[in-house]
């Protein structure tokens, strides 16, 4: 099922996007007053249980959380039933796939002190950047966490749980991941 009425509903949101957004199934996409979304040309974005085969768990979501979040996503990129969460700044570069159930998640989305999540404040949350390069692979299942930077060309392993900077071109796998070759 193509959703391309649900592009009606990301311009009232003040989502910018590329030509040729493909929309297989209905995404959640949101993003805050102030938050901004870039979403860039040729991106397929994939929401339905038979979209792709990997076996999605969940329709595609995308959030700018904050005022102040950003997440770009670069041109040609494909996504299928990936949670992309920025607090801060997600940026995905160009002809970069997101496996099956993938999430990347710029903050921890809750205090780790136990005094501050009984207080229940939201400034104690702790977030930082994600940079993913251009031509990467993240696998089905893999968790991006904050301040992961991942070279151009990397490939992240099914199931990884990936954080911290990688060279471009390495294979990236387990948890917590680590580099088991250079392409």
């Amino acid at each position: 099922m193509n959703s391309n009425w649900f592009k009606l509903l990301m311009k009232s949101m003040k989502i910018k996007y590329g030509k040729s957004l493909l929309l297989k199934g209905i995404p959640v996409i949101f993003s805050r007053s102030g938050g901004n979304i870039i979403i860039g040309d040729n991106v397929t974005i994939k929401s339905s249980f038979l979209s792709n085969l990997v076996g999605l768990y969940q329709r595609t979501i995308i959030v700018a959380r904050t005022s102040e979040a950003k997440i770009h996503i670069g041109n040609n990129v494909g996504i299928s039933g990936a949670t992309i969460y920025a607090r801060k700044s997600i940026t995905i570069g160009d002809n970069t796939l997101i496996g099956g159930n993938a999430k990347i998640l710029d903050n921890d989305f809750h205090p780790i002190e136990v005094e501050a999540r009984n207080a229940d404040t939201k400034e104690n949350i702790r977030t930082k950047s994600i940079i993913i390069g251009e031509n990467c692979f993240i696998g089905c299942n893999a968790l991006i966490l904050k301040g992961t930077t991942l070279g151009a060309g990397c490939v992240v392993g099914a199931g990884a749980v990936v954080s911290g900077e990688f060279e471009r071109n390495c294979v990236i796998v387990g948890n917590p991941a680590r580099v088991i070759k250079k392409l």
